[in-house]
């Protein structure tokens, strides 16, 4: 149970039309008839308790299960911005803990603490949405702030060691905020952080004071990113079984039909083959970084190109045209962590009677009409080097 105040709400709210977890009722998706239970076997369930959660107001309302919006949800918003925000910054912690005195964080620990009474009214209400919209506002703050203030270029300055725990007790006290807020609905990735910060999420009250001089314990992954192959494999299993025409009598050929081709048939490789060998030095020329999209745009001028802005960490930005148009939507990018070449000359182009200027490379794979943008696990933060 969940103390709001002065009542409790059920740990785990579970959603009228489709049981994430006790129920066997099913879900309509793409013409597929999806049960939880092959949900579940595919998709970690909370992903779906989580997409819920970003629809459900207080009025009753039909809700449809969009898979596509829901893994762009639970990877932009749970896995990048919430549990990226524990994985960058309490590996700086796990030898000295949390700050013996909170710091200065400029007021972001109290505007997060001045919205817990909101949060207790939202889900009194059963405003799930509102709920989840507050936590990621409080995120994008914390994100930022991490991004400013950079705690892995300062963990590499002698004498640094300090601002450092600073920092990151300040990212992890935030992070804590937000999980307390999604707890009912997300209660594993509080589980999960129970270990992490040694602390229960049992209480909103808490939320409202920060920890300090406290132990923080190893980082575990909390939550992958779905693959677009986990929903396929969901879909695939979900369809029925293809049933031969009546009056079509099974032949022997019939009877035994050929294996259907893998999707490591070889094709790929032999309508694009290896390039001729390089040496490792020809290799370590290529800079290649993660990066995460800030913001992605259509280029009307261009049948192919859009234009996104992405962030290397900090204040370091850049701007790159990828010709993803008919494969992305914009808004579907955005908050992604994307591998760019980071070293790539710049290149002048000409949009109409306007002349831009691509500042690297997002990385893709594919060919052939098709294009998949590569991603790294999560954990991984913007501007580290692939190696």
């Amino acid at each position: 149970m969940l103390k709001l105040g002065g009542f409790s709400l059920p740990k785990r709210v579970q959603v009228h039309g489709f049981l994430t977890v006790d129920g066997e009722k099913m879900a309509k998706s793409k013409g597929t008839m999806v049960t939880a239970s092959t949900f579940a076997k595919h998709v970690d369930p909370q992903a779906l308790r989580y997409y819920y959660g970003c629809k459900l107001g207080p009025a009753v309302d039909d809700l449809d299960l969009n898979l596509d919006e829901l893994v762009n949800r639970v990877n932009a918003e749970l896995v990048n911005k919430v549990v990226n925000l524990a994985s960058r910054s309490a590996r700086f912690l796990a030898k000295t803990g949390f700050s013996d005195v909170y710091p200065d964080d400029g007021g972001l620990f109290a505007q997060g603490a001045s919205v817990c009474d909101e949060v207790a009214e939202a889900y009194t209400a059963w405003d799930f949405a509102k709920v989840t919209r507050l936590a990621m506002e409080l995120a994008d703050r914390a994100n930022a702030y991490v991004d400013r203030s950079q705690p892995w270029a300062l963990a590499k300055q002698p004498g640094k060691e300090g601002e450092v725990r600073d920092v990151c007790s300040v990212a992890l006290n935030l992070y804590r905020q937000i999980v307390t807020f999604l707890a009912p609905i997300v209660p594993s990735l509080a589980d999960g952080s129970v270990a992490l910060l040694g602390c229960s999420f049992e209480r909103l009250e808490a939320a409202k004071t920060p920890l300090a001089g406290t132990p923080v314990g190893a980082f575990q992954h909390l939550m992958k990113r779905i693959e677009p192959q986990q929903v396929q494999a969901m879909i695939e299993e979900s369809k029925p079984p293809a049933t031969a025409p009546a009056a079509a009598a099974p032949t022997a050929a019939a009877a035994a039909p050929a294996p259907a081709p893998t999707e490591d048939d070889g094709k790929a490789l032999e309508q694009e083959p290896i390039a001729p060998t390089c040496t490792i030095d020809d290799f370590t020329k290529v800079d290649l970084r993660v990066a995460r999209i800030v913001t992605a745009e259509i280029v009307p001028e261009s049948k192919k190109l859009l234009r996104l802005s992405v962030s290397l960490g900090g204040e370091h930005r850049r701007t790159v045209f990828a010709g993803i148009k008919a494969h992305y939507k914009p808004e579907d990018l955005v908050g992604r962590l994307v591998i760019i070449c980071a070293n790539l000359a710049p290149r002048q182009m000409k949009l109409g009677k306007t002349e831009v200027t691509s500042e690297g490379m997002v990385l893709a794979a594919g060919g052939q009409g098709e294009a998949f943008v590569l991603a790294p696990d999560s954990g991984a933060r913007p501007g580290q080097r692939v190696h």
